[in-house]
């Protein structure tokens, strides 16, 4: 298949940058511009059940795969935001979120691959803006078969004016402890509703009626959606199955629009 059309985004070899909406990180060497900053800035990890505080110039060193989130996720009546726990294929089991956009992001994550591990609130940093003592807590510092990922998520139209300075400092933070820090303020338009949608049909499941072989065999060349699974057996339970290939990248589609019966499905070269 040809990958190179322009404006698409190819289910089968996107990465996290290529859903993610652009969002210019701000520079942080305004805040705080002391010499010794790293010394000063510090981070609370909650490691068995105990609160350990290192300065930020240690952060690098820090085994951060025994933490737990800083901070517990609660639910009740009333709330505004929409917590609870995402199950992620790349870990197999649940991560906490604190949003509906946190979990969103986590599923983005989980579709892209190369994660190892993910810590939700994974610390809280206190540091100093124009000499004031402030506080934040990411939301996802995330393992990958690449550079380690510390993320903030907060839709466009919720980033304040006093988000810009928090967003500078944990940038810096994270490039201190040779992290690459991303801002994710929304999705480029098509593709965060048909990576969810994917996402329905990720968790293993038996296939005892072989219609995934029946699928990549009938998928010689570019099919539409509906075609390729009335060209098996069992057309009904097909589509949940050319679902699971296409969330593991067996098959293609153009991420941008919506997935529905007159989608092009593409063969992925072995």
């Amino acid at each position: 298949m040809s990958s190179d059309g322009a404006g698409c985004v190819w289910s089968h070899s996107c990465g996290l940058d290529e859903l993610v909406a652009p969002y210019a990180l701000p520079c942080g060497e305004a805040i705080d511009a002391r010499a010794d900053w790293a010394a000063r800035w510090a981070v609370t990890w909650r490691v068995d059940g105990a609160e350990v505080v290192c300065p930020v110039r240690d952060l690098a060193l820090f085994p951060w795969e025994r933490a737990r989130p800083v901070r517990s996720f609660s639910w009740r009546s009333g709330q505004r935001h929409r917590p609870g726990l995402a199950f992620m294929e790349a870990t197999g089991r649940g991560h906490g979120f604190e949003s509906l956009a946190e979990r969103r992001a986590l599923t983005v994550l989980d579709f892209c691959g190369q994660v190892r591990e993910v810590l939700s609130q994974p610390f809280s940093l206190r540091f100093f803006d124009s000499g004031r003592r402030r506080e934040h807590v990411p939301d996802f510092l995330v393992a990958t078969a690449g550079p380690t990922l510390l993320i903030d998520v907060r839709p466009a139209h919720l980033v304040k004016e006093s988000d810009v300075a928090v967003f500078a400092a944990t940038g810096r933070v994270a490039a201190s402890a040779g992290w690459r820090y991303l801002v994710v303020t929304g999705w480029r338009d098509g593709v965060a509703g048909s990576v969810e949608a994917l996402a329905c049909a990720r968790r293993p499941g038996a296939d005892r009626l072989g219609l995934e072989e029946q699928l990549l065999a009938a998928a010689i060349g570019p099919r539409h959606f509906g075609e390729l699974v009335e060209a098996t057996r069992w057309p009904v339970p097909a589509r949940s199955h050319l679902l699971r290939l296409l969330w593991r990248r067996r098959l293609a589609f153009d991420l941008v629009g919506p997935l529905r019966d007159g989608t092009w499905i593409y063969p992925v070269a072995s």
